[in-house]
């Protein structure tokens, strides 16, 4: 109800400008605020700016005009964009640090291709670097397995090359990605890494960057907003992963914001992945892709007794270096209690009860393991999950099978050794050469919740599965070979999954593309969304208040915002959130 600028006088002598932090009176008590720059309209009476409370200034009108579209696109207060773009401050960092210098040597490092470069030899690969060093346009990149980290390094020199800087996005900071070490390795001191930290470290870093003594950034989510000035590159890899999402308000996606800022300050947005989002792919963005098949030969079985396929057990037998992926953890589900007889549930919830690590507990509370029907604790159990595979993997192969535990940190087998992991163990870990890959359960990616499931799944299977490169092979357990979800995997190609994906969203209501919005208001918010032509409408009351999900055109966002900020100062709108998981 209090998204819109405030007027005020700004004494000239404070020094202030845009982006910085002043105090103003505000209803009786003094407020901090950002300077958004002058105004003709003045109002009859104004109030003056108190005092100016930082020196450093936190951003300047191209960035004003990234934040202002944040605020239009996803319908969200400006105040809390800013507030999301820039770090808490620490006001002991802030010494030396008044205002962006423009240091920071952009001298060439070499001009033309780089010794080892791999982009050239890519399809689109020269157009791409022809785009970045002149700063303009977006593609798709799909990177084969052991190129991944190469091709971020191409972009990037080729975007140094042109005198710019450039932003390298990755999803996660634990363990460092390997992206984000080659690229350290290959720029040395001429990079920052924005990656994770304490409060202090993060903030100094950051104004580092705003001082210009970095021309490379490699940072998590918020360092698209980073202040790099002549910026000619942001490169998002591994672009198709969740953690891209911003989960606060304003619920912002890195994908997004890159395109727009990279449009706003003529810069060339590369998104990269090895299997690129179905929003990546409707774009129509030029791709850059490998000139010929580079992807390790991959073989679908029928899942045998045990969820043991007897062509994975005889693969197993002479593997050296390999990674089983498991989906589900601990040993296997309870299915009856071996006193009463009855179907298993958890006494406290109702809920599954998983056996794992010794103990049975249920998955949805956590409480130990008691039959609701009796209070026993004795369960026949449905085997299944990463404890089970280890132990039956373990028999099977010739060197030590490993099960990576909750807190270990994500890594590749060392030596002779075979690692069993799920998800969260698939990460940009560099170039694998294991002998084999094998993803267990596929048929559960048609059983998770959510609309995009199937395509994370798909998404986390090829980044496993491209580990195997350059010498090894991958197989799957698929109950449905023909699925596209599993004929992806087979052949390193996600265009014909893309294509069913797009149909089947469409069908559910919810197009790619299209914008999407859960909003929480009272009784009348119905009435007000509906005149916005909705593709889908989906109304549900509960406590009393109303919830509207919908789906509308692009181009109607605009007026869509302008209206739920009117209905939110009279009270009839609450909270919106945009692109809310489903």
């Amino acid at each position: 109800s209090l998204d819109r600028p405030f007027t005020y006088d700004l004494p000239e002598e404070l020094g202030a400008r845009v982006g910085t932090l002043v105090q103003v009176p505000f209803h009786g008590r003094a407020t901090r605020g950002w300077v958004l720059g002058p105004i003709e309209d003045l109002p009859k009476r104004m109030l003056v700016v108190k005092k100016v409370v930082s020196p450093v200034s936190f951003f300047d009108e191209r960035r004003l005009a990234l934040f202002r579209w944040v605020s239009e696109r996803y319908v969200a207060p400006l105040a809390s964009v800013i507030a999301r773009a820039v770090p808490p401050r620490v006001a002991s960092e802030e010494g030396g640090f008044d205002r962006a210098d423009g240091g920071g040597d952009t001298t060439a490092p070499g001009g033309g291709p780089r010794p080892g470069a791999v982009l050239p030899g890519y399809r689109g690969g020269g157009r791409c670097l022809e785009a970045v060093g002149r700063g303009d346009g977006a593609f798709v990149a799909r990177p084969a397995p052991d190129d991944e980290q190469a091709l971020a390094v191409d972009a990037v020199a080729a975007c140094l090359d042109g005198g710019r800087r450039a932003i390298v996005l990755v999803p996660e900071a634990a363990p460092v990605p390997s992206t984000a070490a080659a690229l350290l390795d290959a720029f040395g001191d001429r990079t920052a890494l924005f990656l994770g930290g304490g409060k202090r470290s993060r903030y100094r870093t950051w104004l580092e960057i705003a001082a210009g003594r970095h021309e490379i950034v490699i940072g998590t989510r918020p360092a698209v907003f980073a202040p790099v000035d002549r910026l000619g590159l942001i490169y998002l890899a591994r672009e198709s992963h969740p953690a891209h999402r911003e989960d606060r308000a304003p619920y912002y996606h890195g994908r997004d914001v890159a395109l727009a800022r990279s449009r706003l300050e003529g810069a060339v947005c590369v998104l990269a992945a090895a299997c690129p989002s179905a929003e990546a792919s409707a774009l129509g963005l030029p791709a850059v892709e490998p000139a010929v098949r580079r992807w390790p030969p991959v073989e679908v079985v029928r899942p045998g007794p045990g969820g043991r396929a007897p062509r994975l057990v005889k693969a197993l037998a002479t593997t050296r270096r390999g990674f089983v992926f498991s989906p589900l953890p601990g040993y296997g589900v309870a299915q009856v209690c071996r006193t009463c007889g009855e179907p298993a549930a958890c006494a406290s919830c109702g809920g599954m009860l998983r056996a794992g690590a010794g103990a049975v507990a249920c998955i949805v509370c956590g409480a130990p393991g008691r039959c609701r029907s009796c209070g026993g604790t004795s369960f026949g159990l449905r085997r299944g999950g990463a404890e089970d595979v280890e132990e039956w993997a373990g028999r099977a192969a010739p060197v030590p099978v490993r099960r990576l535990s909750e807190h270990e940190p994500a890594r590749l087998p060392t030596g002779d050794e075979i690692l069993v992991g799920g998800p969260d163990d698939v990460r940009d870990l560099g170039s694998g050469d294991l002998d084999l890959v094998a993803i267990l359960d596929a048929d559960l990616a048609d059983r998770r919740p959510g609309l995009a499931a199937r395509e994370r799944s798909l998404a986390t299977w090829m980044e496993a599965v491209g580990w195997a490169r350059p010498r090894g092979r991958a197989i799957v357990q698929a109950s449905n070979p023909g699925d596209p979800l599993v004929q992806a995997l087979v052949r390193g190609n996600p265009d014909r999954f893309h294509s069913d994906e797009m149909r089947r969203r469409r069908e559910a209501g919810l197009p790619v593309g299209a914008a999407v919005f859960r909003v929480t208001g009272t009784a009348d918010l119905e009435t007000e969304v509906r005149p916005f032509d909705p593709s889908t409408l989906l109304v549900s009351v509960s406590a009393g208040r109303t919830v509207c999900l919908l789906a509308l055109a692009p181009e109607r966002v605009s007026e869509l915002g302008r209206r739920l900020r009117e209905l939110a100062a009279g009270g009839v709108v609450e909270r919106v959130e945009a692109e809310p998981h489903l």
